[in-house]
């Protein structure tokens, strides 16, 4: 049921929250940090501070916008709390090298002009232009666990005076930069990056990757101009997609990926030198087909790993794991709120985010850990939303007891909304 309280959630839920309470410096912020996580991982049909607060017996609706936007406490410091407790258990520890870091952007509709950062652009979900919010973000995934690690709102260059030409403007390759030095902060060097073409396709962003050390896999443009060698040893300068209707069918091998929905790709490898770019990269063409004429589809992943490493199965294999943060996206999205908010500000969406990525962390932990198992479900748990459900039915079964004592003080909360419980 959508109703709740905080005296209805599981031990497990604050045993979770006062590992952050030292990061507070008032009970009220420790207070609104349960309400807004338990909000964030309640029942009801909208995440925003209205809904959490009308769902949520004892919440007043502005503590907790209170909270949320004016209150002093550090978002980054949660969020480095978050990590170091993904940390503290051997299930759900995290190897600071043995994974895989993948660099997205997603957005979601705005309607107006008010909150920041707002503009014309394109809105990943719906695939096209439109008004609204993107927000970059770095991804964990290292065969079991898919965490997310950090996030930066990309303020569109309408929000500033002179637009593009602003000091304070920064390109979403620039923010994501930001988000890999923090990661490498941390003490956490990825195998490989994996990145679309909207990052794939910027040359200074992929030198800035190769400064660093990093072994990256990206997406790149069919129009992308390349260097390459053909039969006669003379270089030629041409497009990805002119170079691949020059290549024989021989040249392309079937690879079977094992996502959630099967398929065979073909796949061919090719050294090519980038204009501006010093030394050789391998570019793989993959396509639905085992030859030009038949694809209907056809993707361009440039990689800087080494050449006995970049072979086509290891690149169509190793970039298929940018799947997880679809994934992400979609669980956070559809079950935790994450476009779901009544703010206005770059730092309130933020700590938004943030927060929508420590009530992620929290099922994840527990999911991992085998906790909502052992209590709560008598078959296992194979998806992230089968363990929010166990934990829902937690929070539901815990409220149902509390009610049967304090029908009085549920019946107020119902008439402070203008409703009678009888």
């Amino acid at each position: 049921m959508k109703e709740t309280t905080a005296q209805a959630m599981p031990p497990c839920f604050d045993r979770w929250c006062r590992r952050f309470d030292d990061l507070f410096t008032h009970k009220a912020q420790r207070r609104e940090f349960r309400h807004y996580l338990g909000g964030l991982l309640g029942e009801s049909e909208r995440k925003n501070i209205s809904q959490i607060s009308r769902n949520t017996v004892g919440v007043s609706y502005h503590k907790l916008h209170h909270f949320i936007t004016d209150s002093p406490w550090d978002a980054d410091c949660i969020n480095d709390r978050r990590l170091e407790l993904m940390n503290s258990c051997r299930q759900t520890k995290l190897s600071k090298n043995n994974f895989n870091l993948i660099i997205d952007d997603t957005g979601h509709r705005r309607s107006g002009t008010l909150t920041e950062g707002v503009g014309r652009q394109y809105i990943g979900e719906i695939g096209k232009v439109d008004n609204g919010i993107v927000m970059v973000t770095t991804h964990l995934y290292d065969g079991v666990r898919n965490l997310p690690l950090d996030v930066a709102q990309y303020i569109h260059a309408d929000s500033f005076e002179k637009g593009k030409e602003d000091q304070k403007f920064k390109k979403k390759p620039e923010l994501a930069l930001e988000l890999i030095d923090k990661c490498l902060t941390r003490g956490y060097r990825p195998e490989v990056t994996l990145i679309d073409g909207g990052y794939g396709n910027n040359g200074p962003f992929l030198k800035e990757l190769e400064k660093r050390g990093l072994i990256y896999i990206g997406g790149v443009a069919k129009n992308r101009n390349v260097e390459v060698e053909i039969e006669t040893g003379q270089k030629q300068e041409m497009r990805l997609d002119e170079l691949t209707a020059l290549l024989p069918e021989k040249s392309f091998s079937s690879i079977a990926l094992k996502l959630q929905k099967p398929r065979t790709v073909w796949v061919a490898t090719i050294k090519v030198e980038i204009p501006g770019m010093s030394g050789q990269r391998t570019v793989a063409i993959v396509m639905n087909a085992k030859d030009v004429e038949s694809a209907t589809e056809i993707n361009y992943l440039i990689t800087n790993a080494p050449a006995e490493k970049a072979t086509a199965e290891w690149i169509v294999i190793t970039y298929s794991q940018r799947n997880w943060i679809e994934v992400f996206y979609r669980n956070v999205k559809g079950w935790l709120g994450l476009r779901e908010y009544q703010i206005r500000g770059k730092k309130s969406i933020e700590r938004h985010c943030i927060l929508v990525f420590c009530a992620y962390t929290f099922i994840l932990w527990h999911w991992l850990t085998g906790g909502l198992a052992r209590q709560w479900t008598n078959r296992p748990l194979k998806t992230f939303v089968e363990a929010l459900e166990a934990f829902r039915t937690a929070v539901s079964c815990r409220f149902v007891r509390w009610l049967g004592n304090n029908v009085d003080v549920f019946a107020a909360h119902k008439a402070s909304l203008g409703l009678v419980w009888a």
